[in-house]
């Protein structure tokens, strides 16, 4: 035991000594590595025995037969050292350095790095451990690079898709004049780029109510609300426009009531882009997607908002031009009055003076009968102008109702009968009025233009003014009364008569529309207005 400790402990002086060696010199290492030493080792040691030998063979030293036997002898030991040197050289060395050299070049050509077997990479085991730690380097950083590249793409990609996306919305935006046909045209950009199944565009209406403007159903098409026209109600009560394809219950149960393909809401997901301006939603987009969304798309919710913010800002935009179209009508109004106010209004004042002065005169000449009967009638006709006058003037300076046609005619309503007594009513069919400035001008004083023809002449106890409108976007203006109407409702007749039928003819004319009146003696009057809006382009008028 105490031999074999020895022996163990000779063996690591060895090994240490052996590997100090090692380190210090790199020829050693490669020696030792390749199992060349050995061999080099007998070349060393055999070469110069045959050179010595062959010299003392040459020189007679010796005998002959001792000498030549230990040269063959020498000779044999140098010849097994040469070959297995060159065999050890050849697979520890040459053949390795060959495969790693093709290696190299492969790499350098753009292929990948291909691991040699360590048991054949002989010598060059270190440096091809090495190698093979860099390739595993050197893949992981062209992977991530790849990913980097590919992210990017995508990131590129995403960011012209919304450029593009920007750019045609804000060129909608100065294309398109009427604002629903935008919110239409958005409506399936945004289906599309988000990949909706279905979607619906709803508007703020002047009441503050929400109103459906068209939808995209499961079959791709668009339908504006028109065309929706009556919209079917669900179990639930809730309104099911083409769009609207998500059930808050049961989808089988709502499908096979409603005969069309509805979805739970595990199955779809609801996403709104509203129409934002200063803080105000002037409108709404839903699309339905399927689940999950745009979980993780922040940068297409980012989008959706931005084109928000700009639809909301052209709807403020029109609306904003239409009450400046309204304003400049009123301001207009205004002037004229003013106008009428300082020059008509003064020459009927001072031509009352005068007649006042006249009769004073004749009163105290002592005039007949019949000059008195006359400057009467022309007292009389001077009152009337006078009165018909201040009408006018204060006609042309009320307000029109900034929210649009039918609250004006509600206020006009409510003011006749505060001043009149006699009962009126006033309905409207219609869910939402698109009319322009003018146009709501012109109806509005048609109605008054009526109503003041019934305080002087109808002896009305009821009144109804109807508004309605049709599918084709038609409008229909109904003024009657239960009075004691007249014979004649022709605009025609004498100068000076029917001058109010004329009026409301003239302007049912500029306003592009059609008037009919009816009335016989006992049976009250009726007044009805006509107006297709793509018929005939109104007439600008500021009366």
């Amino acid at each position: 035991m105490a031999i074999r400790r020895k022996q163990q402990r000779l063996a690591g002086y060895w090994q240490a000594y052996l590997g100090r060696l090692m380190n210090r010199s790199p020829v050693l290492r490669i020696l030792v590595t390749g199992h060349l030493l050995a061999p080099l080792g007998a070349l060393v040691v055999a070469l110069p025995l045959n050179i010595v030998l062959a010299l003392l063979l040459f020189g007679g030293v010796g005998s002959e037969k001792g000498t030549g036997g230990l040269l063959l002898l020498a000779g044999g030991v140098t010849l097994v050292a040469a070959f297995m040197g060159a065999s050890r050289l050849r697979g520890q060395l040459l053949e390795p350095l060959v495969e790693l050299e093709q290696s190299v070049a492969d790499v350098c050509e753009g292929g990948p790095w291909s691991n040699l077997p360590l048991k054949t990479v002989g010598v060059l085991g270190p440096m091809t451990r090495d190698l093979d730690s860099l390739s595993g380097e050197l893949i992981d950083l062209y992977e991530d690079m790849d990913n980097r590249v590919a992210r990017q793409t995508r990131r590129l990609a995403q960011q012209a898709t919304s450029l593009k996306v920007l750019y045609d919305v804000a060129a909608s935006i100065t294309q398109v004049n009427e604002i629903e046909e935008l919110l239409l045209r958005m409506l399936r950009v945004v289906k599309e780029l988000v990949g909706g199944k279905a979607a619906t565009a709803q508007l703020q209406s002047t009441n503050g109510q929400m109103r459906l403007v068209g939808s995209i159903g499961l079959d791709g098409r668009m339908s504006t609300e028109k065309e929706q026209l009556p919209v079917p109600l669900c179990a639930c009560g809730r309104t099911l426009s083409s769009g609207d394809i998500l059930c808050e219950h049961d989808a089988e149960a709502c499908s096979r009531l409603n005969q069309r393909r509805m979805f739970n809401s595990d199955e779809l997901d609801t996403l709104t882009v509203p129409f934002q301006f200063h803080g105000d939603t002037l409108g709404t987009f839903q699309v339905y997607l399927p689940q999950p969304g745009l979980t993780g798309r922040d940068d297409l919710v980012d989008l959706l908002s931005t084109i928000g913010n700009h639809l909301g800002i052209a709807i403020a935009k029109q609306r904003s031009d239409e009450d400046a179209r309204r304003l400049s009508i009123v301001e207009e109004r205004t002037a004229l009055a003013n106008e009428l106010h300082d020059s008509l209004a003064q020459t009927l004042a001072s031509l009352r003076f005068q007649v006042r002065m006249l009769d004073e005169t004749l009163e105290q000449c002592g005039a007949d009968a019949g000059a008195r009967n006359e400057l009467d009638r022309i007292r009389n006709g001077l009152d009337e102008a006078h009165t018909e006058l201040r009408e006018l003037l204060n006609s042309f300076r009320a307000p029109v109702d900034q929210r649009g046609l039918e609250p004006a005619l509600e206020k006009l309503a409510q003011r006749f009968r505060q001043e009149t007594g006699i009962s009126i009513f006033f309905q409207s069919n219609c869910r939402q009025v698109n009319l322009g400035p003018s146009e709501e001008m012109q109806m509005l004083r048609i109605v008054q233009e009526c109503l003041a023809n019934i305080r002087k002449h109808a002896q009305a106890h009821t009144v109804r003014v109807l508004l309605t409108c049709n599918t084709e976007g038609g409008y229909m203006l109904l003024v009657e009364d239960d009075g004691v109407g007249f014979d004649d409702a022709s605009p025609g007749g004498k100068p000076g008569e029917h001058i109010g039928l004329s009026i409301m003819e003239e302007r049912a004319k500029r306003l592009g529309g059609s008037i009919r009146i009816e009335s016989e003696p006992g049976e009250g009057t009726r007044v009805e207005l006509t107006y297709n809006p793509g018929s005939e382009s109104p007439q600008r008028d500021t009366f």
